[in-house]
């Protein structure tokens, strides 16, 4: 697996290889030759100290695709004068594993220790992951593992434990200029693009620098003679990346999240962008309606009610029209949302409701609110003293609906924002009333 991305010239004594992509003819042969990953490689980044002190931990390298993590794999080894064994956990199993063991055991004797580079090491299942442990315990191998992956989701918790996770950035666009810079001397010719369309470029890399670079290779190869490629040249030639989303992911729940914070901080462009991301990504639409419909009752709730029965329009408008015609209909609901008073009023009184119900256990209703079909329940006092509000004269009783024994309790306490203003004013008359009707209000004079 190649990764990033240095000075064209190859290894001493080593020429180009047949059909050798440009990628890895320019694969970095030091650690201060990797892009964008200064913090750390850097002489007072973690790695880099480890490098000049000669020192390696066993480590867990995370990053997007294309942001080096094999060449700094393969940099440590050379930096620390390790033997360099690469491993992918796609086409490797249990056997696999004991060979390699077995040979970084008998290195060890002769005064040699091994670099184990496990590319992929998520798709190690739980046993195999923990098959390294002895081997990472007792210094036979030093584990360089690679994941796009969160490894705190797929990583074994002993394993995690005994290894450093050190993570990787996606390279940004003057890294990616960087390796465009370098793919031109490599080449010894100027990459045969506008300014326009090598910004374009960059952005079609999606911040994968072996990407660009097998984008730049092809642009080499195939542009025509003559005035550089613009932008609409340039699309003709090489194909946009697919973006780097998995459904079932990290990547899925950080967008997902995305798309909340930026609805409950008001902001609903950065909220279109997101879902914009995610449907581009080839998220099922339907999923989103449900969490934006969720958003519209935790976040929004009576500050909005309209923002709930649009969630649900939203719904049954894309169940009827489907892609891309519905997709317009997300648009609109999250704007909707975005720009919608917020109050998770409702939420709170909720779960303060339910922690209340389970504290106070099995409490009766109090007897004028039970109804009385039989004259035994009349009896002993089935509905007995209940007052109908509706005779009332301000369609009000104010009685006692708490269980007998627990006091009164107020767990909706609405926000002044949006409609739950009114429904403050609402509740500030009937409290006035409840304690008319106790005869708790002061005399006409009092404060």
């Amino acid at each position: 697996m190649s990764d990033l991305f240095g000075p064209a010239e190859p290894p001493p004594g080593k020429g180009p290889k047949v059909n050798q992509p440009l990628a890895d003819r320019l694969r970095p042969q030091t650690l201060a030759e990797v892009v964008g990953q200064d913090h750390l490689l850097g002489p007072e980044g973690p790695l880099g100290r480890m490098v000049a002190a000669k020192r390696l931990s066993s480590m867990v390298l995370w990053g997007p695709p294309g942001c080096g993590k094999t060449t700094i794999a393969r940099l440590l080894a050379k930096g620390t004068d390790l033997a360099f064994q690469p491993l992918s956990a796609v086409f490797s199993g249990v056997a696999d594993l004991r060979k390699i063991f077995d040979a970084a055991q008998k290195r060890r004797q002769m005064g040699q220790g091994t670099l184990l580079f496990v590319d992929e090491i998520h798709r190690f299942n739980r046993s195999q992951q923990d098959g390294f442990l002895p081997y990472v315990e007792d210094g036979t191998i030093i584990l360089v593992g690679a994941t796009t992956e969160n490894p705190s989701f797929e990583l074994n918790a002993a394993l995690l434990s005994r290894c450093q996770v050190f993570v990787l950035r996606r390279l940004d666009d003057a890294a990616l200029d960087k390796l465009l810079t370098r793919a031109e001397s490599g080449m010894e010719r100027p990459l045969p693009v506008t300014d326009d369309a090598r910004a374009s470029l960059r952005a079609m890399a999606d911040g994968d620098g072996r990407h660009i670079l097998s984008l730049a290779e092809e642009l080499f190869n195939l542009a025509p003679p003559g005035a550089p490629l613009d932008t609409a040249g340039m699309l003709k030639l090489v194909q946009r990346r697919a973006p780097v989303y998995d459904k079932d992911r990290e990547g899925h729940y950080n967008l997902i999240s995305a798309v909340h914070k930026s609805l409950r901080g008001s902001d609903p462009d950065a909220a279109l962008y997101w879902v914009s991301r995610m449907l581009d990504g080839g998220e099922d639409p339907i999923y989103l309606l449900r969490r934006l419909t969720r958003f519209a009752a935790e976040d929004i709730g009576m500050a909005d009610p309209q923002a709930l029965q649009t969630a649900i329009a939203t719904w049954e408008t894309y169940d009827r029209l489907g892609s891309p015609e519905g997709d317009l209909a997300i648009a609109m609901l999250v704007i909707y949302l975005g720009t919608a008073p917020k109050s998770n009023a409702a939420y709170v009184a909720h779960g303060e409701a339910k922690a209340a119900a389970k504290t106070t256990g099995s409490l009766a209703p109090p007897m004028h609110i039970l109804n009385a079909p039989t004259r035994l329940m009349k009896d002993i006092g089935y509905g007995k003293g209940y007052a109908y509000d509706h005779y009332e004269a301000e369609g009000f009783s104010g009685k006692n609906y708490f269980p007998d024994g627990m006091e009164r309790q107020q767990f909706y306490r609405p926000v002044e924002r949006g409609f739950e203003r009114e429904i403050n004013k609402r509740l500030a008359y009937w409290q006035r009333l409840r304690e008319k009707k106790a005869g708790n209000l002061p005399e006409d004079g009092e404060p």
